[in-house]
């Protein structure tokens, strides 16, 4: 896929990338990507979960199909967590209903390529180090085999530095000292070692850098380190675009740095988030435990002392006392609210005004 900028908005969990953020991101000329997780309402329970879940998921893809013109439409991405009770199933419904990305993330997509037999399908495996993306590489290239020599590969790689929002796929050592594993760091060290599968395959295998990544300065310098295009999440959470409820975009604006904290989430990874209520009264073990859904494989929400589910569900609606508010580093900068065009005219400028050397080449 071809984008006239070389960014784009990555998934923000329980459909902060949803309503009408992607397709405002595509009209700018930007990659944008659809959360698949948690659209389904708080009625339902272990044994209806999967199924409402995926309903609702189907939902979004098709309102947002309404909307957009085919071509758009064959731009959106969608993101899925490996961790999910029913990943293959949204995985698969996503495909039925012609989208033409699948970005897989909390886990390793060991069976994706079974899973999306469809070679039209851009298939993205997000990774936090060089070591992940070359585990993935070998294992496709021993499973999935092509004449010639070659094998299903990934489309492109998504780097997820220590600065993201959200879950990380970093350790909590690795996430507090950027300076030994910053995004510069990681991205030159994946480069490196995909080169010689690239030169199998005939092709470049694209990697966008994601986490931390605030202006178009930033986005330059990952371009001139050889990253094919960046992604933003934050930035898109402060605008107008996103179905982030009004207090909700508004206790952005009022943030400080030293709000910005990492916790150890049920999911069983790191995550930078926002030291609210919810945060403090789990650090205590004071949150009542209510766990409606199962959806989570490695959960362990007695251990971390409350349901994400339900906390980011919270989110969603703006009951913000009950919620978990998952943050980039960089958070804090926001200091209002924004139309998706104004945002992109921004980051544009700053690319152009880079004193860099950017690659002509476009591969996103």
């Amino acid at each position: 896929m071809v984008f006239k900028n070389p960014f784009g908005c990555g998934a923000m969990g329980v459909g902060l990338s949803n309503g009408d953020l992607p397709l405002a991101v595509l009209k700018n000329g930007c990659f944008a990507t659809m959360s698949s997780i948690g659209l389904c309402e708080f009625d339902v329970n272990v044994r209806t979960y999967e199924d409402a879940s995926k309903e609702a998921f189907i939902e979004e893809i098709e309102r947002f199909q309404r909307s957009a013109d085919d071509h758009l439409a064959e731009l959106l991405a969608i993101n899925v967590m490996g961790k999910l009770s029913n990943t293959p199933s949204l995985i698969k419904a996503a495909v039925d209903k012609g989208i033409k990305m699948i970005v897989y993330g909390a886990g390793l997509p060991n069976k994706l390529p079974e899973i999306v037999d469809d070679p039209s399908v851009n298939k993205v495996p997000i990774v936090s180090s060089a070591d992940a993306a070359v585990l993935i590489l070998r294992m496709w290239q021993r499973r999935y085999p092509l004449d010639g020599g070659t094998f299903i590969a990934p489309d492109a790689f998504i780097l997820e530095g220590p600065l993201a929002g959200g879950h990380i796929g970093l350790t909590r050592e690795q996430i507090l000292h950027p300076e030994k594993y910053s995004l510069e760091i990681i991205l030159g060290e994946l480069l490196e070692a995909i080169r010689p599968y690239e030169q199998i395959l005939g092709r470049k295998i694209p990697v966008i850098a994601a986490g931390g990544i605030w202006s178009g300065a930033d986005i330059a310098r990952f371009l001139s380190l050889g990253a094919s295009g960046a992604q933003l999440g934050t930035r898109y959470l402060a605008t107008y675009e996103c179905p982030a409820k009004d207090n909700h975009k508004q206790s952005l604006i009022d943030l400080k740095a030293e709000d910005i904290v990492i916790i150890d989430s049920p999911v069983g990874l790191p995550g930078r988030v926002v030291r609210n209520e919810v945060v403090i009264k789990a650090e205590k073990n004071e949150v009542a435990i209510r766990c409606p859904y199962r959806c989570i494989t490695t959960c362990k929400v007695k251990k971390a002392g409350f349901c994400i589910a339900h906390a980011l569900k919270s989110t969603q609606k703006g009951a913000l006392e009950d919620s978990l508010i998952f943050i980039g580093a960089n958070g804090w900068r926001i200091d209002r609210i924004i139309s998706v065009a104004e945002l992109t005219e921004e980051l544009i400028a700053g690319i152009e005004a880079s004193p860099l050397t950017l690659p002509k080449e476009r591969y996103i």
